[in-house]
């Protein structure tokens, strides 16, 4: 039964948290000898739970894992999605309201495309007619190809990209690979959870978007400078700003005590808890909590151990 994919945990994922939370700890090989899949699948998958706090890894050479106390971890999941949702409501209700004032009192400034042929042949458009900057917000479905090698001859003429990911496209089969390619190129690419929509942004000028993310009605608009155009880039450059480099490395500085905050912060110990272990006071102890949520982006201690985690400070 797949209870927690309301809360953006796969299918999968929740089997293994599930065979996790049976047994006191376990590798990616036990855990594979008794759900019937390969070790790699299952590692992966623990990785992911790590990543959303429903199991800490111990320490010691082997990987192992152990289960976080669901009330508090998914619990502190399901705030989280929560608040992103909220977020990306509150932002494609302003796009929306944005859009439809736009197309009452300048039409010429929005066109509007329907189906797949027109929505590609305009991508590539877009793309060819680029002098300086390319900038881009992916995310599946995908309404023709994931391949775009529009972008890499780009590159080689001096347009530069910026490209900011949803997760789930890298979960795309083979997406992960065409990014790690075109970064190699040139490209600066970004990951941004809770992203809903697609985009695309040449210059600075004009703008291509999907109305929709059902590929079976494909609706897009064309939009010219104008004061959507505007705020569509100022809404990138917000994301861009709240979004963690691919593959990137922590290079950020923190120190051994910072690392146990933030591993006991994951683990769900309460305030006091925290504070007694590494002998500090409670002002102490939220102090430095307040200064790790500001360097890592974060508006809440649960986003902050994601992000850590993704960044590998813990």
């Amino acid at each position: 039964m797949a209870a927690l994919t309301p809360a953006g945990v796969d299918p999968f994922d929740e089997e293994v948290y599930r065979a996790v939370l049976a047994r006191p700890s376990g590798t990616p090989a036990e855990l594979a000898g008794e759900l019937g899949h390969s070790a790699d699948r299952v590692g992966r998958a623990l990785d992911r739970l790590y990543r959303h706090g429903l199991v800490g890894r111990l320490s010691g050479v082997r990987r192992r894992y152990a289960a976080i106390e669901p009330n508090t971890a998914v619990g502190a999941l399901i705030r989280a999605r929560a608040e992103e949702l909220d977020r990306v409501a509150e932002a494609t209700a302003e796009l929306s309201r944005m859009f439809a004032a736009a197309k009452a009192s300048a039409a010429d400034e929005v066109e509007i495309l329907t189906g797949r042929e027109a929505l590609g042949r305009w991508f590539v458009r877009l793309q060819q007619e680029a002098c300086d900057e390319v900038i881009t917000l992916d995310r599946p479905p995908y309404a023709l190809t994931t391949a775009n090698p529009v972008e890499s001859n780009a590159m080689t003429r001096g347009v530069r990209y910026r490209a900011i990911y949803a997760p789930e496209a890298l979960d795309w089969p083979g997406v992960h690979d065409d990014i790690r390619q075109l970064v190699a190129d040139g490209e600066q690419a970004r990951v941004l959870p809770g992203l809903r929509v697609k985009l695309a942004i040449a210059d600075r000028r004009l703008a291509l978007m999907p109305l929709s993310l059902d590929m079976t009605d494909v609706r897009a608009a064309v939009i010219r400078s104008s004061s959507l155009l505007d705020a569509l880039i100022d809404y990138w450059e917000l994301a861009w700003r709240q979004a963690l480099p691919l593959d990137g490395p922590a290079a950020d500085p923190v120190s051994d005590e910072d690392r146990a905050l933030l591993r006991m912060l994951v683990s769900g110990l309460k305030d006091e808890a925290i504070a007694r272990q590494l002998d500090w006071s409670i002002r102490t102890m939220r102090r430095r909590m307040s200064r790790l949520q500001a360097l890592l982006g974060a508006e809440n201690r649960f986003q902050a151990g994601v992000i850590a985690a993704r960044r590998g400070w813990i």
